[in-house]
């Protein structure tokens, strides 16, 4: 008799990959490793358990792109706000590291966005020579050093000064760093300039405050982005052509417009108005521009 527990649901379909080319095994309590192997060429990404589980396939955000492209995938799950700052995590980077299994790919890129840019950080010093796109990464939750930042109130009891602690410094094996964020969001620019080292480059998106991620993603640019990384033509130059989408974009749009009406920028306000009706279907700032103006009424 075969006294097992059953996997939970939500485990199932990246158990059936794994028995394929991959792997899936619990890292302590509340981390998870996914793996799914495909080319050489390797994304590590890192997610939270419940938003994988709200999913209709249960399956880290970036398998689909992984998989269509050839790439191997190396997701670690985190039940909770946890920072992926746990002994077992430590020690299964520690296992990659010393079994060589990351220096097996051809290439390798770190990719994640707030929490998940600092662990993506925190962790890249395990691949030398890997690449790093992180979207409004934090750099440590150490009140001694952060303590400005009041956005994770709970996760200021983490240990942020124990191993695979300091973000910036982990990102020193880096051969580059690509650090979008948002200049004008004060928390997110604070922990931009902690990131400085010559191997960091950052990236300009001004007007996204706290949803820089879900603006690349509404733009359809992300993944974009993570397949010009991959193929290692990613630059400044092409992240700029990409951000010109943002003209299009209703959250950028909605949030210039907000600006220049609480700074009293009465012209940029009509200037805006004007472009954007100009080119799309735009009730809200048609009937702003006719309040300012008197147009259409």
């Amino acid at each position: 008799m075969d006294n097992r527990k059953a996997p939970p649901d939500w485990q199932r379909a990246m158990l059936a990959i794994a028995e394929g080319d991959g792997d899936f095994l619990p890292l302590g309590d509340r981390h998870y490793a996914f793996f799914a192997e495909e080319r050489p060429v390797l994304l590590v990404t890192f997610e939270d358990a419940a938003a994988l589980r709200e999913r209709a396939d249960n399956l880290p955000e970036h398998y689909a792109l992984a998989k269509s492209r050839g790439w191997s995938l190396l997701t670690i799950l985190a039940e909770g706000e946890t920072w992926w700052r746990d002994p077992a995590v430590f020690g299964y980077f520690d296992r990659l590291a010393d079994d060589g299994f990351l220096e097996d790919f051809d290439r390798v890129i770190f990719y994640g966005a707030g929490p998940a840019g600092y662990a993506a950080a925190a962790f890249s010093i395990t691949a030398p020579g890997a690449e790093l796109v992180l979207v409004a990464p934090r750099a440590t939750l150490d009140p001694a050093l952060a303590g400005w930042d009041e956005r994770h109130r709970i996760a200021r009891r983490i240990n942020f000064r124990s191993r695979y602690g300091y973000a910036p410094d982990m990102t020193e094996s880096a051969s580059k760093v690509w650090l979008i964020h948002d200049p004008l969001h004060r928390p997110d620019a604070m922990h931009a300039a902690l990131f400085q080292r010559p191997w960091v480059e950052p990236l300009h998106a001004r007007y996204t405050g706290e949803g820089t991620e879900d603006t690349l993603r509404e733009m359809r640019v992300l993944d974009r982005i993570l397949e010009a990384a991959m193929d290692g033509k990613f630059s400044a130059s092409y992240f700029a052509w990409l951000w010109r989408g943002r003209r299009s974009n209703g959250s950028y749009l909605r949030a210039i417009l907000a600006a220049a009406r609480l700074s009293g920028h009465r012209k940029r306000e009509i200037m805006i108005c004007r472009s954007v009706t100009s080119r799309l279907n735009a009730p809200r700032f048609a009937r702003r521009l006719a309040e300012l103006t008197g147009e259409g009424q």
